[in-house]
């Protein structure tokens, strides 16, 4: 694990990227709290392994959290000195795999800019991320009287995969690009964009790339019952998004609408939600 840790991050290095790339647009002050918190988590993981070596060794003392980390890591756990900085898991390879993808995502965007796409799931806080999207879109529309206050998110799902996308969402629409979602008590028909049952034996499908963005409520149009193809009315469901499995008021992150050819009703009844983490 030591060996696979990913490298701390340089402060001065982190700054200089940001700098390049504007300090204080929302959604780099939102880049630069997120490295922060995942140097902390990395930086704790290596100090409590280079400490077990050690005290393995008998160099120095075997302390009661090095013990804890010690039992957790045999049983295959998260140990609790890692859990209280970071997120919750299954095992302790799924969480460990998890600091690699993020630190990956994160790295990526320092070094290479913004994505074109972003991975909903690996940010510790995705309802900041949410929120700075919304206040950069209120800056570049200040001129035509937008307000945050008034400023709702939308979204579209998209036909497209994670690698079917080549280019950030178009200028003029403004938002982002999203993955990684899973439904779980409905299903998705790609070809129709729209949610469907569950197919039999199948716990959770993948929902493709969603497109979310940022619309004055004053400029909002009624969008309850948008046409269907065919002439049939179709509805919108206001899907829960989930950070885990288990879905509490702490997990919650914001509501998707998501199109159908039944009531909202039929899918509160399924228990229809989407989840950014399904293990």
């Amino acid at each position: 694990m030591l060996e696979k840790l990913p490298p701390d991050y340089v402060q001065h290095e982190v700054k200089g990227q940001l700098k390049k790339m504007g300090p204080l647009q929302p959604m780099n002050i939102f880049l630069r709290q997120e490295v922060e918190r995942m140097q902390r988590v990395i930086g704790l993981v290596r100090s409590t392994l280079t400490d077990l070596k050690l005290a393995i060794d008998g160099t120095i003392i075997m302390s009661e959290d090095l013990r804890d980390a010690l039992d957790c890591m045999f049983d295959a756990r998260v140990p609790c000195l890692w859990l209280r900085p970071s997120w919750p898991s299954a095992s302790l390879g799924f969480w460990f795999s998890e600091l690699l993808e993020r630190s990956l995502q994160l790295r990526g965007w320092i070094s290479s800019g913004r994505p074109d796409t972003f991975w909903l799931t690996g940010f510790f806080n995705p309802q900041g991320f949410l929120t700075a999207m919304r206040q950069e879109t209120t800056r570049s529309n200040l001129t035509r009287g937008w307000a945050l206050d008034t400023v709702t998110l939308s979204n579209n799902v998209t036909k497209m995969m994670k690698e079917d996308v080549v280019a950030p969402p178009p200028e003029e629409v403004g938002g982002v690009y999203i993955y990684g979602l899973f439904l779980d008590g409905a299903g998705w028909d790609r070809r129709g964009i729209k949610l469907c049952e569950a197919p039999p034996k199948v716990l959770f499908s993948p929902l493709p790339v969603v497109h979310v963005f940022a619309i004055s409520s004053a400029n909002m149009a009624d969008s309850k019952l948008p046409p269907g193809g065919g002439g049939r009315v179709v509805s919108l469901y206001s899907c829960p998004v989930y950070k885990k499995p288990r879905r509490t008021d702490l997990n919650f992150i914001f509501f998707l609408q998501l199109r159908s050819l039944q009531p909202p009703q039929h899918w509160t009844l399924r228990g229809a939600a989407l989840l950014c983490d399904c293990k």
